[in-house]
């Protein structure tokens, strides 16, 4: 009785396209990339130059407002859900407006979207906004006992809430060392060559495993103007910054 003759089967390589490829982990960068003309980089000196460089300018409008007595955890949500897609010059004015009118759940729970939507009017997006606040606001009073927990989670479980606004409220709120990541933090410490991440999102990730916490709620105050200012997203101004000898300048091609 004959046989018909065993084909080889060859194991599947490592490099097979059927074999599942692992989801790639944020890029984390402890050191910067060397460069001859760049001194190695501190994260303590290189915030340490930002914090003094920033003295001057406005502070990011959550920040503003918290130093104006409205710092608890909801005012501090209901700013910067004003603050998504807006100018802080935008944002700050209209906060307040809305605050002193209603700086609580209970408060602007009785209000009307309509209400609302009039004293928010200059912000981006501020129909949208004035129902997803209304609708905050009354969640709160009817299900949360008229107080937000320091919980991220329940921060974000309300629709249009994200980390970036669920950690920039609990730092200032409640004191949670949490890391808000919004464009100028994430454009300045990819600039940096501190990190390397493709989103805000990631750079969240990444800046995680390597910042001291002692900057994690911080680091957003410090960036903001800076990136607004000094780092900006076209152009920015490497000639008279003040950390440009350890910033990698990463894909920076038109500095002023």
């Amino acid at each position: 009785m004959s046989t018909a003759p065993r084909r080889n089967r060859r194991a599947p390589s490592s490099t097979s396209p059927r074999t599942a490829r692992a989801k790639p982990t944020p890029g984390v960068v402890t050191e910067p990339e060397p460069r001859p003309d760049k001194v190695p980089f501190d994260i303590d000196d290189v915030l340490a130059r930002v914090r003094e460089s920033v003295r001057d300018f406005a502070d990011a409008a959550m920040f503003a407002l918290s130093a104006r007595g409205h710092d608890s955890l909801f005012e501090q949500l209901v700013a910067c859900i004003l603050s998504i897609r807006t100018l802080d010059e935008v944002s700050l004015p209209a906060a307040l407006a809305l605050l002193q009118r209603a700086s609580t759940p209970e408060a602007l729970a009785r209000m009307s979207s309509d209400d609302i939507d009039a004293l928010i009017r200059p912000v981006t997006f501020h129909e949208a906004k004035a129902h997803q606040l209304h609708a905050i606001a009354v969640r709160t009073r009817d299900e949360l006992g008229g107080t937000l927990p320091c919980d991220a989670q329940v921060l974000q479980s309300f629709k249009g809430v994200g980390p970036k606004c669920a950690h920039l409220a609990l730092g200032i709120a409640c004191g949670h060392e949490a890391i808000s990541v919004d464009i100028h933090v994430h454009r300045v410490t990819n600039r940096w060559g501190y990190v390397k991440a493709r989103s805000p999102e990631a750079t969240m990730a990444a800046l995680e495993t390597q910042l001291p916490r002692k900057y994690w709620v911080e680091l957003n105050r410090l960036l903001v103007p800076f990136g607004k200012h000094v780092c900006t997203g076209s152009r920015p101004k490497c000639s008279t910054c003040p950390v440009r000898d350890a910033c990698r300048q990463v894909g920076v091609t038109n500095p002023r």
